[in-house]
């Protein structure tokens, strides 16, 4: 079947309004409407108008993660809006262009959320399409500490997850653990970078390249991280993100799968657009010129291209207006990731200096690695007289945000019960993170007074809990 790049197609042309104006208007006496320019400038004023809050100590919550918007983020998602092309369009495929360029992929595709962004390109790995896809029974080997839908796509496609352990350390995948794993039934590896502390994508390429594996990366919580220089999510065959407010960057709902694959770009689409086999744009007919002439599975021949479908698939695309959103937040990515890693070290320096290492396992960076840390994790030592639940508790009474490491150990959760995995060489640490781990935020809208107080609350809440 001959390939198509959607990015080269035109971009739609907006959908016309429902009731168009004429030069009848100005005879009735209405003012003319304002152009385009006039109404963004309106929404940039308006936004700088908002008076921002002020920070109170011990008053004002400290969210663990937040957005960061500003005029021209919001300039963007009304200027999408006024052409009321409410589906995919010209803002998407910029969207999609720009996104693959600053994650450093030949492709990336946009969905509607980080989940979803899993969703398909697990899936896409059990297209029939593709040489070497997977089967159900397959095992797939991945962490129990993390956030469930890395894992839910593995089940839900009906292969096999295997769990293995973390490290203290930097709460990530454990490497030798991860190669013991490997049985004759493995065929692919699918982890997320722990709260923007990239795992050790180079060693775990590299066992995937000599074991003939597939590898994905979640890089949901991670955007911007490297391994030796080299940005995560080129080292595998799929990379997903997120585009929730808690991320990187937002687009309020929103997520991405990137990949370097020209067949997989197209098993991508698919699977995200219903399953067809037709690669037309929203709005677009005949892209491949021969709409009515293709012969397929058992269907008359010459049936409309634009019905075949090639996937059991899913309708999981992103909006025009989110793509705007996106685009805008983009330029503003690398500011983002720079105000994470200085909160990030601002906390450690600040921890060490109030003598909390005592109580706590500081989080440390993947050897070679440079985070694009997510959050500030933080567990209590063993010996410790500190209960993680009554301290998250009076954290969150002293304002303070908390977090734990998401499932903790997803096969103690209520929805893995009854579904099929293997665990390989125990999950010790992922119990340990269950039960002692926590974190705080270092999102870019967190200042030099919320690290303070946040310092300054858990140093209270430790003093209180142990006099």
């Amino acid at each position: 079947m001959p390939g198509h790049d959607r990015s080269s197609a035109a971009p739609p042309a907006p959908e016309s309004p429902s009731t168009p104006a004429g030069p009848q208007d100005g005879a009735r006496g209405r003012a003319p409407a304002p152009d385009r320019d006039t109404i963004l400038d309106l929404c940039r004023r308006f936004h700088r108008a908002k008076l921002p809050q002020s920070f109170v100590a011990g008053e004002s919550y400290i969210p663990c993660t937040g957005k960061v918007v500003d005029e021209d983020d919001l300039a963007a998602l009304i200027d999408a809006s006024l052409d009321m092309w409410l589906t995919a369009g010209r803002f998407a495929d910029r969207f999609e262009d720009r996104l693959a360029e600053v994650f450093g992929t030949k492709h990336a595709r946009a969905v509607c959320s980080g989940s979803a962004a899993n969703l398909v390109a697990f899936s896409s790995l059990c297209s029939p399409t593709l040489e070497g896809h997977l089967e159900p029974g397959d095992e797939v080997v991945t962490v129990a500490a993390g956030f469930p839908t890395t894992v839910a796509p593995i089940v839900q496609n009906r292969c096999v997850p295997v769990f293995v352990d973390v490290d203290l350390a930097t709460h990530n995948v454990d490497v030798d653990r991860l190669a013991g794993a490997i049985g004759p039934k493995t065929r692919a590896i699918m982890i997320a970078h722990t709260l923007g502390n990239p795992f050790a994508a180079d060693a775990v390429a590299e066992i995937a390249r000599e074991r003939d594996l597939w590898m994905v990366e979640d890089c949901c919580d991670a955007f911007g991280a490297t391994v030796g220089g080299k940005r995560i999510g080129t080292f595998g065959d799929l990379a997903t993100l997120s585009f929730y407010p808690a991320h990187h960057v937002t687009t309020g709902e929103g997520g991405a799968v990137m990949t370097d694959g020209g067949r997989l770009r197209r098993v991508v689409e698919s699977m995200r657009d219903w399953g067809r086999d037709c690669w037309c744009a929203p709005g677009k007919d005949n892209t491949c010129g021969r709409r009515f002439e293709w012969e397929m599975g058992d269907l008359p021949a010459g049936y409309d291209h634009k019905y075949i479908y090639s996937h059991l698939g899913y309708n999981l695309k992103m909006t025009d207006m989110q793509a705007a959103l996106g685009l805008s937040q983009l330029d503003k990515l690398p500011g983002f990731i720079a105000r994470r890693r200085e909160n990030h070290a601002w906390l450690t320096r600040a921890f060490r200096a109030a003598g909390l290492e005592e109580h706590f396992i500081l989080p440390e960076a993947t050897p070679g690695s440079e985070p694009s840390w997510f959050g500030f994790i933080l567990t209590i030592r063993d010996g410790s007289r500190l209960d993680r639940r009554a301290l998250t508790r009076r954290l969150e009474e002293r304002k303070v945000g908390t977090r734990l490491l998401f499932g903790g150990n997803l096969v103690r959760q209520p929805a893995f019960k009854g579904v099929e995995y293997r665990v390989s060489g125990g999950l010790e640490v992922t119990d340990k993170v269950m039960r002692d781990s926590f974190w705080i935020g270092v999102w870019p809208g967190l200042g030099p007074a919320h690290l303070q107080y946040m310092v300054d609350a858990t140093l209270a809440t430790i003093r209180e809990g142990l006099a």
